[in-house]
């Protein structure tokens, strides 16, 4: 007996009997179902000219119009498709006719297999979820290694073209897992830039270009590379002193190796609204195979120190120019592609220059109105200080009074003892004494006894440092800074 048809296979089933409309499955899951429904005769399946097409059969209509299989028939007759016109044979047409019934034809719901709708890149996915989220999502899959996958999709996502112009995409890992946001370009990165023009030849080079062309070989460039590094220095150095900016002479030396480009003297320096900048002029390599000479061989066979090369390096026609010092922007190198000279990029080096200067006025700034707000809060602090330590004054001395008047109460007390004592003495040398001492302890509990004294409000010595200390919160009493 034939098994039943799962619910997905049902709705399958369902879905051909409509005529396979569009945009109802995604994926190829629904053609495997067609597939399974095949082998049971529901539906046939068949493939011209590679487009696939689907069509009902007889037993498929009488599964949807009575939920089951028809009776078991000799292989093949189950399995062929209702006919596509209302004419029927002769002799079912005649039995049909003979009994007075209008019999309608089953048709055949046949109709090729249309493309489906291209499904969604995760560039695309991810754009449509950054802007449902305001910008802003957080990856944290329960899987570490799907999580991992994101910098990936990231960096993919940034070369695919489909981020806005007016946007960027940034990305980077957080405590809560990796953080995507989409922001605005800012204004710098969008500006129209003017260009810098080089000069063909300098007839009168800027005095820093003058400085380097007196050393022998200025910084460490071949003879094919110094001319354009002097025209391309004069031309950055004059577009950056047009703007107001001040420029001085390193050093004429060659820079460091290419893997410590960061830590030799600059050639030279400009600086904008008090930022300085340092620039190194350097000489890009090309790289070949090494072919071992026959000495090198034989050292090699002889001593498993040696090593051979894998490459040479020679200097190449290409500069770069490296810039350090202050807050990054564009980039802090630049140098020659075939696509784009450095004398296409020199705008961009004037305008990093321009945006570390104006980056480091607001830090200046900043930093200014963080020192100002820093010391009111300290004076803020000191000026309670004050306040407290005066009142733990008076708290010290009020308790301090009501020891003693206590204290006193209790001297008192026994002092009357005492005159009680002293009455049954013989009048005499030991009597006198007892009321000698009952008079000097009488006196020093007068004086003992803050009551006896003025009542006000006690002087407030002037605080040193220490006395603030404990009242400060963590400030320091010497100032702000320390």
């Amino acid at each position: 007996m034939p098994r039943e048809l799962k619910e997905r296979q049902q709705q399958v089933l369902q879905w051909v009997a409509r005529g396979c409309p569009d945009g109802v499955w995604e994926g190829t899951g629904h053609k495997l179902s067609c597939q399974a429904l095949h082998s049971r005769g529901l539906v046939k399946v068949s493939r011209s000219q590679g487009r696939w097409s689907v069509a009902l059969t007889k037993a498929g209509q009488q599964y949807l119009d009575h939920g089951s299989h028809p009776p078991e028939q000799p292989r093949g007759k189950d399995t062929a498709p209702a006919p596509q016109t209302g004419i029927q044979p002769p002799d079912v047409a005649k039995s049909k006719k003979s009994s007075g019934q209008a019999a309608a034809p089953v048709p055949v719901q046949r109709t090729s297999f249309l493309p489906r709708k291209k499904a969604k890149t995760v560039t695309e996915q991810l754009l449509e979820e950054l802007a449902e989220a305001g910008g802003r999502v957080v990856k944290r899959e329960a899987s570490g290694r799907e999580t991992e996958k994101w910098p990936i999709r990231v960096a993919a996502a940034r070369r695919s073209g489909k981020i806005p112009a007016t946007k960027e995409l940034h990305a980077g890992w957080c405590r809560d897992g990796y953080e995507i946001r989409l922001v605005d370009t800012p204004a710098w990165r969008l500006a129209v830039l003017p260009p810098v023009a080089v000069p063909a030849r300098l007839p009168t080079p800027h005095p820093v270009v003058r400085a380097l062309q007196a050393h022998p070989q200025p910084m460490a460039l071949t003879k094919a590379v110094q001319v354009r590094a002097f025209r391309l220095i004069h031309a950055l150095l004059t577009a950056t002193q047009q703007q107001g900016y001040v420029s001085a002479f390193g050093t004429a030396e060659g820079g460091p190796a290419s893997h410590r480009r960061r830590g030799g003297s600059p050639h030279f320096t400009i600086t904008a609204q008090g930022q300085r900048c340092d620039f190194l002029i350097l000489q890009e390599q090309d790289r070949t195979d090494h072919i071992p000479t026959k000495k090198e061989l034989s050292d090699a066979e002889k001593h498993s120190w040696v090593r051979i090369p894998r490459y040479d390096y020679s200097p190449a026609e290409r500069l770069r120019i490296c810039i350090s010092g202050g807050s990054r922007h564009r980039a802090d190198e630049w140098a020659d592609t075939a696509a784009r000279p450095l004398e296409h990029q020199l705008a961009e080096i004037v305008q990093e220059v321009g945006l570390r200067g104006e980056a480091a006025e607001r830090k200046r700034l900043a930093d200014l109105e963080a020192a100002r707000e820093k010391r009111l809060r300290w004076e803020a602090a000191m000026e309670q200080a004050k306040i407290d330590y005066a009142e733990a004054v008076r708290v010290q001395r009020l308790e301090g009074q009501e020891k003693a008047w206590r204290r006193a109460a209790d001297l008192a007390e026994y002092i009357d003892a005492l005159r009680l004592r002293t009455k049954n003495l013989p009048t005499g040398t030991e009597r006198d004494g007892a009321e000698a001492w009952i008079a000097w302890a009488s006196g020093h509990v007068q004086r003992l006894d803050p009551l006896n004294g003025t009542l006000r409000l006690p002087d407030i010595p002037e605080p040193r440092a220490d006395d603030l200390q404990p009242f400060l919160h963590g400030w320091n009493p010497y100032g702000p800074g320390f």
